[in-house]
């Protein structure tokens, strides 16, 4: 079995769970999320594009119900024994079988805990599933029971965190080497992504992102591929990925002096530390680049939690914004990324890269500096 944590995390990951599920008065939990259950047992898939869902009890027992290609996955990846599949036919209602399993699990008349935020419950499904546990028993929403679990990165969770940034900064190198006139989107994109492949990584929970020209204002994958003209700009956001981890960096090339997101991506380096708030920082983030003139052209948060996540997006919870009372931890990963977009003038800028949180602050995992890169 490819589970990438000792037996013994693995079972201290489910101890917690257990506790939280009891101590959040429920009898069990359903995990719609992919997230949690790889983190819970390793089960890896991007099956949850269909129905699955993994049932925990109170007292530790385990339960996934899954479509028979990913019985298989189940067993390869995954410490889950307890594996049923219901069959794909014209019609079918596979809460159906959710029902008989949570029956077997003793949980007729109980109190559950439902994930339903999550990209693996599509509507029409808890269309299904709430009526079919109407009268079985009671539910609330439990969306964020093992997502606050996955917050605190263990030592080996660090680890992949770490590597995950190393091949981010490989990545990066390669970007570098190869922008440069008459140069296309494609090929850069195509040796990112093989520097991380190459590197022992994993595909990202989305695409790289790449954009020149008026296409770096975007900041999102769009289709189509140009090349880079003699005077231009590229804009650039992709994560290293090792074992799920997600280190994210993003930056943009372009010819032109150093702008005041670097100012930016430092103070809000200096104010990450244990107890202060995401909204702080965001504060921060703001003050800086609002100062220097730039109100119109920021955005509303400038970044996001890292961790072990799937498609359709690799941004793990929370989010940095203005007034956001969740305060940082040691072990944390966020995404700090400093974005500027001029639409009148046609130009932007970026610069990102991923942090831990430590006991005193937190330390850059890039190894890459914040120098304005011309090509």
């Amino acid at each position: 079995m490819p589970i990438h944590f000792t037996p013994e995390e693995m079972q201290d990951r489910k101890d917690h769970t257990a506790r939280a599920i009891a101590a959040s008065s429920l009898d069990a939990l359903l995990m719609f999320k992919q997230e949690s259950m790889y983190w819970l047992t390793g089960y890896d898939t991007f099956g949850f594009s269909s129905f699955q869902c993994m049932a925990m009890t109170a007292d530790g027992r385990i339960a996934l119900l899954n479509r028979a290609p990913d019985r298989g996955t189940a067993a390869y990846t995954s410490d889950v024994t307890d594996v049923r599949v219901y069959v794909d036919v014209d019609g079918m209602d596979p809460t159906v079988d959710l029902r008989e399993m949570l029956a077997d699990l003793g949980l007729e008349g109980s109190r559950v805990g439902i994930e339903l935020d999550s990209y693996g419950l599509r509507a029409v499904h808890w269309r299904m599933l709430e009526a079919r546990l109407d009268g079985f028993l009671a539910w609330t929403d439990a969306s964020t029971l093992v997502q606050e679990l996955r917050r605190v990165k263990s030592p080996q969770e660090l680890a992949y965190t770490r590597r995950a940034a190393e091949l981010a900064d490989d990545a990066w190198d390669v970007a570098v080497d190869l922008a440069g006139v008459g140069v296309s989107e494609a090929r850069i994109l195509a040796d990112m992504q093989g520097a991380v492949l190459g590197g022992g990584g994993d595909y990202a929970g989305n695409e790289m992102i790449i954009g020149s020209g008026p296409g770096a204002l975007m900041v999102r994958y769009v289709t189509g591929r140009r090349q880079l003209d003699p005077v231009d700009q590229l804009t650039l956001e992709w994560c290293g990925v090792e074992r799920r981890y997600h280190a994210a960096m993003m930056r943009t090339l372009l010819v032109g002096e150093a702008s005041p997101e670097h100012r930016a991506l430092l103070a809000c380096e200096e104010a990450v530390r244990p107890g202060a708030t995401l909204g702080e920082v965001f504060t921060t983030h703001a003050r800086v680049l609002d100062g220097a003139g730039y109100q119109k052209h920021r955005l509303n948060a400038c970044g996001y939690g890292m961790g072990a996540v799937y498609a359709p997006v690799w941004t793990d919870w929370p989010m940095i914004y203005e007034g956001n009372p969740l305060a940082f931890q040691p072990g944390h990963v966020f995404f700090l990324h400093m974005i500027l977009l001029d639409f009148d003038a046609g130009r932007a800028m970026t610069l990102g890269h991923s942090v831990v949180v430590t006991d005193g602050g937190c330390t850059r995992l890039s190894r890459s500096d914040l120098d304005l890169v011309v090509r």
